[in-house]
């Protein structure tokens, strides 16, 4: 009986030591693959940005003036994430099967109750040699231009970091009686391998100005 006892006793510990061995491969296998991911996500940005003309300018936020915008944009539904869906759109799934590189900010903002997400396209792109989206819920949407109150901030790309400088922008902004016509938008600039103190992060409304 003891013997059989040992027995257990020593194949249970091989067994947990061969579990231990294989849940620390599988965790460098994991490891190495958003490395990939995120080094394939930076290796892609590109330096084009939207371009603005700057109004307004004072201590904490700026007015812009931008022009319309070609954009893919996609909304909250099923298993794929916003990001995952505009990032395979311009990676080639598209009907020209074209690979397009990816300009700065990606924004984020509520429509109709979901999260909307959009890439800005680059400047070589129309409404005429712009490539369809394959997917249904991927969308080419064109921005209108405006006017846009931004602040810019830095750290995190969270949901608390965004609501914090997007209340400073919004109080600002009533105190000023410069009217809000949009949704609080967010903006991102940086790829998720940017150190929180190096990011570039906006707070935005597109407001009227008379």
């Amino acid at each position: 009986m003891e013997q059989n006892l040992y027995k257990l006793t020593k194949q249970h510990k091989i067994l947990n030591t061969k579990l231990f061995k294989l849940m620390k491969k599988l965790k460098l296998i994991i490891q190495l693959f958003c490395f990939f991911s995120i080094l394939t996500y930076s290796n892609v940005m590109a330096n084009e940005e939207a371009n603005y003309e700057i109004i307004d300018k004072n201590d904490i936020y700026e007015i812009r003036k931008y022009s319309d915008r070609l954009a893919v944009e996609t909304l909250t539904s099923g298993i794929d994430s916003n990001f995952r869906k505009l990032f395979n759109y311009i990676s080639g799934r598209n009907d020209t099967e074209e690979k397009i590189k990816m300009t700065t900010p990606v924004t984020q903002v509520e429509k109709n109750g979901n999260m909307s997400m959009q890439f800005y396209l680059p400047s070589k792109f129309n409404s005429e040699n712009v490539p369809n989206p394959s997917r249904e819920d991927v969308k080419i949407i064109n921005i209108k231009g405006g006017y846009y109150a931004v602040l810019r901030y830095s750290g995190r790309a969270s949901d608390g970091n965004f609501l914090k400088h997007k209340k400073i922008l919004e109080n600002e902004l009533q105190k000023k009686k410069i009217s809000i016509i949009s949704p609080p938008i967010r903006a991102t600039y940086d790829s998720p391998f940017t150190l929180p103190t190096n990011r570039r992060n906006e707070a935005m409304f597109k407001v009227e100005i008379y």
